[in-house]
């Protein structure tokens, strides 16, 4: 949520003000979300026959459905690969999923937000040695120098690594970044009798004796792409850990830009005030998912028939009892 106010403030509000999202799904997220509960899974009992049954649970309706097929077959390969590549691990899981909550300090007076508490949810904590380290599991188009560089900039992994220091005793010496790429091989579809008749009229018109031996292209099978995939997740640079070191300066830093962040967001709510960054509105090289509501100047109809309602932080439902009933998780 911070992150969001941080880029825009628009999109902000329309996420965790009004709760809108849109009822368009996209794959991308759906897609991360699966890896993650099966990377949870992995972690937790390390048996692949348990994950690759929850990909294909959660992708049942790959026979109709392409979207849905090219996720599980990229599903497979990737965790199939991950259980060979990690068999054994360097670390020692402390905790997977974790749920934390604190207070936000005014770093002036010492004293608490009164208006906000800081809540979130970890992928992991591990222990390397006699060190601990958040692990973050990311699932990326490409790996390469640009992406690594931006990990420092991770606000808000860096905010938890502080915060669950702060409320399990546990000192965070790190993020531990388990990257997983998305392979972009295409499963081979073959060609229909139509194409096969054309391209063989071609071939024909080109031979000298009038004949050919062309065969009509049959689509790949999914074992056979998933041989395909599995030869691509082989490659070194399609799994990668990043281990980034954390500063106690860098913690004191964003303390203070959290706490700047929570009066520039009371700011904005008091005053109906929550600005656009047009900057932002295609940041991941594809339209911000507000984009068409911005457009319309919040035009009635495209909110009614392109967004729904949806709480916002369902992630974090049920929060633990000891936050109290009136104040805002964030």
């Amino acid at each position: 949520m911070w992150a969001l106010f941080r880029n825009c403030r628009k999109a902000c509000e329309y996420r965790y003000v009004l709760g809108l999202v849109s009822r368009d799904k996209d794959q991308n997220l759906s897609f991360g979300s699966l890896i993650h509960t099966c990377l949870e899974l992995w972690h937790k009992d390390r048996d692949l026959t348990s994950v690759l049954a929850l990909i294909d649970q959660a992708c049942s309706e790959r026979s109709a459905d392409e979207a849905v097929r090219k996720d599980w077959h990229l599903a497979t390969a990737m965790m199939t690969a991950y259980a060979s590549r990690y068999a054994s691990e360097p670390f020692e899981v402390v905790a997977l999923e974790k749920t934390f909550e604190g207070a936000i300090i005014n770093p002036t007076t010492g004293f608490p937000s009164r208006s906000f508490c800081l809540a979130g949810k970890v992928d992991g904590i591990v222990r390397i040695g006699d060190e601990f380290f958040l692990l973050e599991h990311k699932t990326a188009s490409q790996l390469d120098s640009d992406y690594l560089e931006r990990l420092w900039t991770d606000f808000q992994i860096t905010i938890y690594a502080h915060y669950v220091e702060q409320t399990m005793g546990l000192p965070i010496t790190g993020i531990l970044y388990n990257i997983l790429v998305k392979a972009k091989l295409q499963q081979g579809k073959g060609e229909s009798v139509e194409e096969f008749e054309v391209r063989r009229a071609e071939l024909l018109a080109k031979s000298k004796t009038g004949k050919t031996t062309a065969k009509r292209r049959l689509p790949e099978s999914d074992a056979e792409f998933q041989q395909r995939m599995a030869a691509k997740y082989a490659e070194p640079a399609m799994l990668h850990r990043e281990m980034l070191y954390l500063s106690r300066d860098r913690f004191d830093v964003l303390r203070s830009e959290l706490w700047e962040l929570t009066q520039a967001f009371l700011d904005a709510r008091r005053r109906g005030v929550f600005y656009q960054n047009t900057s932002f509105c295609f940041h991941h090289h594809r339209p911000c998912s507000y984009f068409a509501l911005c457009r319309s100047d919040g035009n009635p109809n495209v909110l009614e028939n392109f967004y729904q309602r949806v709480e916002p932080h369902e992630e974090l439902r049920p929060l633990p009892e000891s936050v109290p009933t009136t104040t805002t998780a964030f």
